[in-house]
Parts: structure tokens; C-alpha cells; sequence
């Protein structure tokens, strides 16, 4: 049946694909007003997430974001399938980055680097940093149960040098780098909600008690990793720009989940000014006010 599915799928998907974006973004309209219009899906979801981070904001403020959000996640799911065919030449004038050369920069000392963000604007096309970077690059990303769908969306994303790796290998990986001296960046998304038995830590995430990512943190002070943010501005439809910024070069220094705080403060600043272009579809408040006390690194 994953063999029937993928030999069904995969030809629309690539037909999508080597569309003009103009003709993409009018099928995504398209699919925007069924989904939003006439199916409503997840309506109830992105406006109880938006309120609860958003309190002060009216009614009629939350459903326009919430129309805005629905309308940039469709735009969001027609770019992945755009990256299945898109050009680096297309890509680097698609996605832009203010100061790459931060990296290299921060890589002078002789340490490997973690680089987090969220799911705001498009953080699919960063894939394409390699090329800007003089150092291995890595992606974490958790497999789909179609393996024939999981092999071509690994391929896709490996197109422009990035090296990816499930979520299960992501420290072993890191453990033979950082042994055998090999410098390397490794991409980490860190603001969805993580399973309760592998939280250890909870806060205030626009004002609700969640559980939080902790892993950028420990894996950075367990093996001295330098943790550089990336946050992504929307500049106009297909368009983004990213800005890199150093969080520290001393993780070890830092007490317990002082660095996790220090970039949830930076993201829920960076989604205040344009709340319409996070990714509000997913359950991030749904274990809000259920926080047991707090375990160590």
C-alpha cells in the first residue's frame, strides 16, 4: 500500500512542483478557501492558541490573524512541494540571509555550533545554507512511516549539501563529530511541544505554563557547542530574509535552562511583530497548566 500511495502522489507532487510560483500561489488560494471556508479545519485551534498568547487583542484582531496564519501555512505546504524541484539559483533569490558570514565568524574557535529557530515564515528553504557555510551542515528530522515518500523527501532536502539525520541519531552523530574533532552545524527546531515523559522543564510561553524543548541546551553544555539563533522575516509572498544571531560561545556557563529562556524570550518577540506567520495549527498550549516541579540537565 506505501509502494501504491507514492506511485498515486508523487506525480501530482512533482507536477505541483515545477509549477511558476505565480500558478503555485493561485492553486494555494484556491485550497486556501476550501480548507478555511468550507472544510474549517483546525479554525478552533489557531484561534484559542492566538488568544491565549494575544489576550489584550479584539475579536475581530485574532480572527484576522487566524484568516492571515491559515492562509501562510497553505503557502507554506505548496513551498515545500516547490523544493522538490527548485533550483539553488531560484532558492538563494527566494531566501536570503542579512549576515552569513556570522558563521563562519563564530567557527574560528575551533567549535562546532548548534543553530535554532521555529516554525515561523519558511524554515524549510534554510537547506540551502551549505553553500554559504565552510562547514558540514545537519538537519534533524523525525522519518514518515511511508518509507518511499521518506527516501524522496530525504533526497529533496539533501539536494544543496545538507547532511540529514533522524532525531534518534542526532546525538550519536554529534558524539563522533565532536570525538573525531569534525566541526559541523547542526539545525534544530525548538518550539513545539515536546512529549511529557521526556520533559524536564516548564514555563511561561506567552503567558502559559508549557513544557519546553530542552535539548538545544543540554546537548550544547554536554558538548560545548556554540548556539547561534536564526530568525526568518517574510518580506512578501515567496519571499524571506534570515537574520543569524550568537547566543552564547560559553553554554557551560549558563545555569540551568537560563539559554532555553534566553531564546523563548527572543521568539516570542520575533512572532509578536507579525503574529500571522507562525505555525499556530499545532496543539502547543494543550498541556497548559499541568507543570510538575521542574528536573535538573
Amino acid at each position: 500500500m506505501n509502494f501504491i500511495t507514492y506511485i498515486l502522489v508523487y506525480p501530482l507532487i512533482w507536477l505541483l512542483s515545477i509549477l511558476p510560483f505565480r500558478l503555485l500561489y493561485i492553486i494555494s488560494d484556491f485550497i486556501f478557501l476550501l480548507l478555511y471556508y468550507v472544510v474549517g479545519y483546525r479554525k478552533k485551534v489557531v484561534y484559542d492558541n492566538i488568544k491565549l498568547a494575544f489576550p489584550e487583542k479584539t475579536d475581530k484582531e485574532i480572527k484576522q490573524i487566524r484568516r492571515k496564519s491559515m492562509s501562510h501555512f497553505v503557502d507554506i505546504f505548496m513551498e515545500m512541494i516547490k523544493s522538490f524541484t527548485i533550483s539553488k539559483k531560484t532558492l538563494d533569490k527566494h531566501y536570503t540571509y542579512t549576515n552569513a558570514e556570522l558563521l563562519n565568524e563564530v567557527f574560528k574557535d575551533g567549535k562546532s555550533a548548534i543553530l535554532t529557530g521555529s516554525h515561523y515564515a519558511n524554515w524549510e528553504w534554510i537547506l540551502g545554507l551549505d553553500s554559504s557555510v565552510n562547514y558540514k551542515t545537519y538537519g534533524a528530522f523525525t522519518k514518515i512511516s511511508n518509507p518511499y515518500f521518506n527516501n524522496k523527501i530525504l533526497k529533496s532536502r539533501s539536494r544543496f549539501g545538507v547532511n540529514l539525520i533522524s532525531t534518534s541519531k542526532t546525538i550519536s552523530e554529534i558524539n563522533y563529530n565532536h570525538k573525531n574533532n569534525i566541526q559541523a552545524i547542526y539545525g534544530l527546531l525548538s518550539d513545539q511541544s515536546p512529549q511529557l515523559k521526556k520533559t524536564f522543564y516548564w514555563r511561561e510561553f506567552f503567558g502559559v505554563k508549557v513544557p519546553i524543548h530542552t535539548g538545544t541546551e543540554m546537548l550544547a553544555k554536554r558538548f560545548d557547542l556554540n548556539i547561534i539563533l536564526f530568525e526568518t522575516k517574510k518580506l512578501k509572498r515567496g519571499y524571506y530574509e534570515t537574520t543569524f544571531s550568537l547566543i552564547t560561545n560559553d553554554a557551560k556557563s549558563y545555569k540551568d535552562y537560563e539559554l532555553t529562556d534566553i531564546y523563548l524570550d527572543k521568539l516570542e518577540a520575533h512572532i509578536s511583530k507579525q503574529p500571522e506567520y507562525y505555525f499556530w495549527t499545532h496543539r502547543r498550549f494543550k498541556h497548559k497548566d499541568k507543570a510538575p516541579k521542574n528536573k535538573s540537565i
